[in-house]
């Protein structure tokens, strides 16, 4: 009997967990299918960000406005395209060509040079979890990018993510982004400014536009390339 113990905990657990893992894909789904129609008020990055300044007692200043697309200007959404996601309306949420040659870079120098994330597993991050790297998380992310790519579609896709990204300390969003460092709407951004906006995306909390003059120019390239 003491030797059925074990077993018999190890079998609620993983019952436990398997129920706990369907409700969390169920409130993600549901979350998902809301976000069709609804703005999200806060995300997992934004509560994650105003808990990190409490803790450290930091100020925390939060600049957030929804903007629909239409009122974004069209070389803002070019810009971050051509610098985060090239191959964005050809793949389903996950761009298994860009994974496989990052894999076989790895490969090559025994470790991972760069990530191969999308615009739209990039959402699903700032969405539901935090910036904190772990296996769990990324699994997560494979598994809810296309989901999120067949519930919500590629324009509000961008239109999402283009409100929720991080673009400097509290600054989230083209509306805040536009006048947090151009004081201009987010409809008036030329190229230049688009791209150096895009820029900064790897680090948003490090790198101000006006210092990425090389990378710009780069993204500004393949916008040329594209036909943007």
């Amino acid at each position: 009997m003491k030797q059925d113990k074990p077993r018999i905990w190890i079998s609620r657990f993983l019952r436990w967990a398997l129920a706990l893992l369907a409700f969390l894909y169920l409130f993600w789904t549901l979350s998902l299918v809301a976000l069709r129609f609804v703005n999200p008020p806060t995300t997992g990055l934004q509560m994650q960000r105003f808990v990190e300044a409490k803790l450290s007692g930091r100020p925390y200043h939060k600049r957030y406005k929804f903007t629909p697309l239409p009122q974004i200007s069209p070389n803002l959404v070019h810009a971050v395209i051509a610098a985060e996601d090239g191959r964005f309306y050809q793949h389903h949420g996950i761009d298994w060509a860009e994974v496989e040659k990052v894999a076989q870079q790895g490969t090559e120098t025994g470790t991972i040079p760069r990530g191969a994330s999308t615009i739209t597993q990039q959402l699903v991050k700032n969405l539901f979890f935090t910036t904190h790297r772990n296996p769990v998380r990324k699994a997560f992310e494979y598994t809810l990018a296309p989901l999120a790519d067949r519930i919500l579609g590629k324009r509000r896709i961008l239109e999402l993510y283009l409100n929720v990204v991080e673009w400097g300390p509290g600054v989230y969003g083209a509306q805040a982004a536009a006048e947090y460092h151009y004081h201009a709407a987010p409809a008036q951004l030329d190229r230049d400014q688009a791209a150096r906006l895009a820029a900064c995306l790897p680090a948003p909390r490090r790198r101000r536009p006006a210092f990425m003059n090389q990378y710009s120019a780069a993204i500004l390239e393949r916008m040329r390339q594209t036909g943007w």
